[in-house]
């Protein structure tokens, strides 16, 4: 069941929406060769506590998963796709490593999620391709975002930019609602549903999250248990926003 969200509620997520942004900005800026995964882990949550917000991947337990999850972000590395531990074995960013930095907080009740991107040094042109093509992506779902259409139009306008670069979507892999909880109705997928799906109005809140594969869209997941890798070995990228819908168009809440 999908949960409308208040104009009340849909302030807060916009301050949180605020916190989130400078927080993923500052851990991206020292996203760099020779850190550690833990040290982005421990700064995430330094900023987290001065800016008086949870960070609710800490501890947060999936149905069905043997564990909780053990960081504040997650960070995951070229082939990883999504949900990296970055504070068990952690690792120690080289030069070329596409990373992806995904965080969710809690301001005042509220939740909002988001993730970006990067390249630690130079990095090869097909990895600044795949990242192109999967910010593209993100910005053409939250497009077409709008009030009347469906939660499958998303993914259509989602595929439609990625499948030109000759790179792939897992379909397991999509964006959800968002707001009382980590991961709410409806799933957003990221891949041709034109037409299907729940229909889009006022007061939804979800996030929006292309997650690309340079190779096979097949993934599997890793011995940690909550890391998703391409089965392939290929590299991935993620990107992320939590929207409104606003007056019949989808506003970017994650943003400074």
């Amino acid at each position: 069941m999908v949960k409308l969200k208040t104009s009340e509620q849909i302030e807060t997520m916009r301050q949180g929406g605020r916190i989130l942004a400078s927080i993923l900005y500052n851990v991206k800026t020292k996203t760099v060769v020779g850190v550690s995964t833990n040290e982005l882990n421990d700064l995430a949550n330094e900023l987290c506590a001065k800016h008086n917000v949870i960070p609710v991947f800490l501890n947060y337990r999936p149905q069905g998963a043997a564990r909780a999850f053990p960081g504040s972000i997650c960070v995951s590395i070229n082939h990883e796709i999504v949900h990296g531990i970055p504070n068990e074995q952690p690792r120690i960013i080289a030069d070329g490593d596409i990373v992806s930095l995904d965080m969710g907080i809690k301001h005042d009740g509220l939740i909002v999620d988001s993730a970006v991107s990067v390249i630690a040094g130079e990095g090869d042109a097909q990895a600044k391709k795949l990242l192109e093509a999967t910010e593209r992506a993100l910005y053409a779902g939250i497009d077409a975002s709008k009030a009347g259409n469906k939660t499958g139009d998303i993914g259509d306008a989602v595929e439609q930019v990625v499948i030109p670069y000759g790179f792939s979507l897992p379909e397991e892999l999509g964006g959800h609602g968002v707001g009382e909880s980590i991961h709410e109705d409806p799933f957003i997928p990221n891949f041709s549903k034109s037409g299907e799906g729940v229909i889009l109005k006022d007061g939804m809140v979800f996030a929006i999250e292309p997650m690309v594969n340079e190779g096979l869209p097949d993934i599997k997941l890793g011995k940690d248990r909550f890391t998703y890798e391409t089965a392939d070995g290929k590299r991935s990228a993620h990107f992320e926003h939590t929207v409104a819908i606003v007056n019949g168009v989808a506003e970017i809440l994650t943003k400074e």
